[in-house]
């Protein structure tokens, strides 16, 4: 039985990181197709970085990244602590509304949002004669939108596996609300704001769909620029293109995981320090 189970991990690993090792190591051909192998060459990530357009579109992803990252984060954290934490009428029906972004299809979401911000464009035009158009607000905007629920996710997960009695514990030290959440909360669910953020970043900069339905003219992502490139044919430039966003997203994850140990490690002591003061000692 545990070789069967040891087969199927192995068949399982390879099947996920063989794609992935293929594509790197094309990415380094100098044929020019990209099934194809003709010698060693790093000309495709030359000319990758010397091609205007995706160094635009790639500027372009990473600020709609931090940007909606940044908002959703605090959007989904605030959420979050709400739901786990107070009673409020329309709980539930908020709670529901809240993951509707991962449940509903892209297209649909994709759909929505253009909708919207053609109806909202309309009534500015008609109230301010303000001409608004779809372009880098729109995209932050939608990215706001579906990065809320996946953040709400993971910390409210973190939020309902600690201690209640750490913040009681610093009520009865004489800590308001305020210092409660700065010094004792927040540390403790860190490590799921970071993941939460570190989730909406990842999923902001592969987001293609929605994207692609409110991106306006000269506000192309790198993802929906790569998508379009593929359309007119595949390059090894595209494949390089890949290698990058592939480096950048192993990047956050052994930076989130660094971050989430040093975090586990004050999280740990700075329980033994506030049991001890709660017990007198």
């Amino acid at each position: 039985m545990r070789w069967i189970l040891s087969v199927n991990g192995l068949v399982v690993m390879a099947f996920l990181w063989l794609p992935i090792i293929l594509l790197t190591v094309y990415s380094f051909s100098a044929a020019r197709l990209p099934g194809q192998w003709g010698g060693f060459t790093t000309s495709w990530y030359g000319e990758m970085w010397g091609d205007r357009n995706i160094r635009r579109t790639i500027g372009m992803s990473i600020r709609v990244a931090l940007v909606s990252t940044l908002i959703a984060t605090i959007l989904g954290t605030m959420s979050a602590l709400a739901l786990e934490r107070f009673s409020f009428r329309g709980r539930r029906i908020f709670d529901g509304l809240l993951y509707l972004p991962i449940i509903i299809p892209d297209v649909t979401m994709a759909v929505m949002m253009l909708m919207f911000f053609t109806q909202f464009f309309d009534i500015i035009d008609n109230l301010f004669g303000i001409g608004l158009a779809r372009g880098f607000s729109t995209i932050v905007v939608s990215h706001v939108a579906f990065n809320i629920a996946f953040v709400s996710v993971v910390v409210r997960a973190r939020i309902s596996g600690m201690d209640s009695t750490l913040e009681q514990a610093a009520s009865d030290l004489y800590a308001n609300r305020w210092q409660a959440f700065r010094y004792v909360t927040l540390p403790l669910i860190a490590p799921g704001v970071l993941g939460g953020a570190l989730l909406a970043m990842t999923l902001s900069l592969d987001d293609v769909v929605i994207t692609q339905f409110v991106a306006g003219p000269g506000s192309t992502t790198l993802p929906v620029y790569v998508f379009s490139l593929i359309r007119r044919g595949v390059t090894p430039v595209i494949n390089a293109v890949s290698v990058v966003m592939l480096a950048a997203s192993l990047v956050l994850v052994i930076a989130s995981l660094a971050l989430q140990r040093a975090n586990s490690a004050r999280e740990r002591k700075q329980i033994k320090t506030l049991g001890n003061i709660s017990s007198g000692e």
